[in-house]
């Protein structure tokens, strides 16, 4: 349970950087006319994300309308998972463990950052709830910190983190 544990920490976190990573800003965002998985994708700094979202077979969800707010780690944030931990974890035999992570990672509806500010927690698409912290300027959904945000998207907005959060189970 510790490594499968780190692993979906690792996963997230690399989504979270990734984001970071890729320069993206608000203003570039304004009126995307590209859905929340090819605005990741040509981002450049999620790879590892969307080929998770594609052994998990969430691809086309995240193309729907939405809208969806997702909290992505980077690709830097998955490297820093176990050495192998991403490789098991996109084995088809540990999908519903991947399917769990990922889906921790999106929560229904538009959260821009404005919103997220004023809450403690926001309950995923997974079904359990991400703790929210504000402390001063820094914002944090469970142990990862939030590094960039309200990267708008026409079916919803990505905030990118810098670690893979896990969800208690």
């Amino acid at each position: 349970m510790k490594v499968f544990s780190f692993r979906v920490l690792m996963l997230a976190g690399a989504v979270s950087l990734m984001s970071f990573a890729t320069g993206f800003s608000a203003g570039q965002c304004t009126g995307n006319a590209k859905d929340i998985v090819d605005t990741a994708v040509a981002a450049g700094k999620f790879k590892t994300l969307a080929a998770a979202l594609t052994a998990a077979d969430l691809v086309e969800t995240l193309k729907g309308t939405g809208p969806f707010t997702v909290f992505a780690p980077t690709d830097e944030a998955f490297a820093k998972l176990p050495e192998g931990t991403v490789a098991d974890l996109l084995k088809p035999e540990n999908k519903a463990k991947l399917i769990a992570i990922l889906t921790y990672h999106v929560v229904p509806g538009k959260v821009m950052a404005a919103d997220v500010v004023k809450l403690t927690s926001a309950k995923t698409v997974q079904g359990l709830e991400v703790a929210i912290k504000i402390d001063g300027s820094k914002v944090m959904v469970d142990n990862a910190n939030v590094i960039k945000t309200d990267i708008k998207c026409k079916n919803g907005v990505i905030h990118v983190i810098d670690a893979v959060i896990l969800p208690k189970l």
